[in-house]
Order: structure tokens, then C-alpha cells, then sequence
């Protein structure tokens, strides 16, 4: 039903944002200012938490927790268009509040906005190669692999990126409501939007013009 599959969109992009964040003020915590220990714990958590995310909710709503993946199955008719502007909302609304907790189970102010500034050219072109690579897997893994193939291409895009794969206009949104680790300046976050639908796009012509996957 509808509002099932709206809920869980709702619940999974607010539990993939507690992942990201609550691990990334954890990591800086125990890091001892090792800034390469710190991501290293997040990734490790971002890769355990994003394969579970979508093996749980997948089956509900897609498990998308995504604006730019829900965006492309739009276009491919995969997600009924009627349904999108309520599928970004509730992604949106998730990634808030899952910032908020985020913050809360941490002791910081409960609403804050990042001072981290993650802007650039070079992060920017991170992020477009990031959110291709992701719709690249999304639309070509096998549906029995999809959820540790996406966590792991995220884990790794981690390193390979200079963005450290945001990949998610979601999750830029929701991490501006944190100053902690994870956390991107609102004034940052346009461009990183702008990035994300252009490499979504990216990686759906790639898709298309690869052809079908073989079984």
C-alpha cells in the first residue's frame, strides 16, 4: 500500500542518516583527531548499515532513501511519477530527522547547521562521479546482490571520491542540520544537488547505452 511503502521510505532514509552521522560523531570522538581512522569507521559502518537498510526495506518501497535514485526510476517507469514528489518528501523529512537524532543521542544541539565546508570543483566532480557509479549499480546488480553491491560501491566510493560520496540529495540535506563530522555546510549543499542529478543522469545514459545485463 501507499503509505507503507511512503513510511518506510521515511524510516530508512532516517536510519541511513543516523548511520552516517551518529557514526561520524562517534568515529571523531574516538579518533583521537586521526582524521583517516575517523572515515575509516564510518565507511565500515555506512557498509553495514546501508546493506541491512536495504535488504529490510527493499521489498516495502525499494529502499531508494534517495531523491536522485527515485528521480531515475521515474523515468524508467519503474516508480509511478504521481508517487515521486512524495517519495523526495518523505526522504527529505527522514534525513532530518534522523540528523536530529542523530544529534540528540549524542548530546549536541538538537538543531544545528554544519560550519564544514565541502565545496569545490574537485568535489563536485566527485560527486557526479559518485552518484553515476551508484546508479550504474542500482540499475545493473542483480536483485539478489543489489543491497551489498550498492553498500559496498558506497564504502569504497568512501576513498575513490573527493566528496566522500554523499551521493544523495537526501542525505547533503540532512547532514547540514549537524556540525559534526559528516556535516556540509547549507551553503554547500546546492552544488552538490546540482552535481548528484547530473551524475545520476550520467549514470543512467551509461546504463542505457551498455545495454541490458546479461543474466
Amino acid at each position: 500500500m501507499i503509505h507503507q511503502r511512503l513510511f518506510a521510505e521515511f524510516v530508512a532514509t532516517g536510519l541511513l542518516l543516523v548511520t552516517v552521522v551518529g557514526s561520524g560523531i562517534m568515529a571523531e570522538r574516538l579518533a583521537g583527531g586521526n582524521d583517516a581512522v575517523a572515515l575509516l569507521a564510518n565507511t565500515l559502518a555506512t557498509f553495514g548499515g546501508l546493506y541491512i537498510l536495504i535488504e529490510v526495506f527493499g521489498p516495502i518501497s525499494g529502499a531508494h532513501m534517495n531523491p536522485a535514485v527515485s528521480g531515475v526510476m521515474a523515468a524508467r517507469g519503474e516508480l509511478p511519477w504521481i508517487l515521486l514528489p512524495s517519495y523526495i518528501l518523505v526522504q527529505l523529512a527522514g534525513a532530518l530527522c534522523g540528523a536530529l537524532l542523530s544529534n540528540a543521542m549524542f548530546d549536541l544541539p538538537l538543531l544545528e547547521l554544519s560550519a564544514k565546508v565541502r565545496t569545490g570543483a574537485g568535489q563536485w566532480l566527485g560527486e557526479m562521479v559518485a552518484t553515476a557509479g551508484l546508479l550504474l549499480v542500482v540499475l545493473r546488480a542483480p536483485a539478489s546482490r543489489v543491497a551489498v553491491m550498492v553498500a559496498a560501491y558506497i564504502g569504497a566510493a568512501y576513498w575513490f571520491t573527493s566528496s566522500t560520496s554523499f551521493a544523495n540529495p537526501a542525505a547533503a540535506f540532512g547532514r547540514m542540520f549537524s556540525d559534526s563530522f559528516a556535516g556540509i555546510s547549507p551553503g554547500d549543499v546546492p552544488a552538490f544537488v546540482v552535481a548528484q542529478a547530473i551524475g545520476a543522469a550520467l549514470g543512467a545514459t551509461i546504463h542505457t547505452l551498455l545495454g541490458k545485463p546479461h543474466a
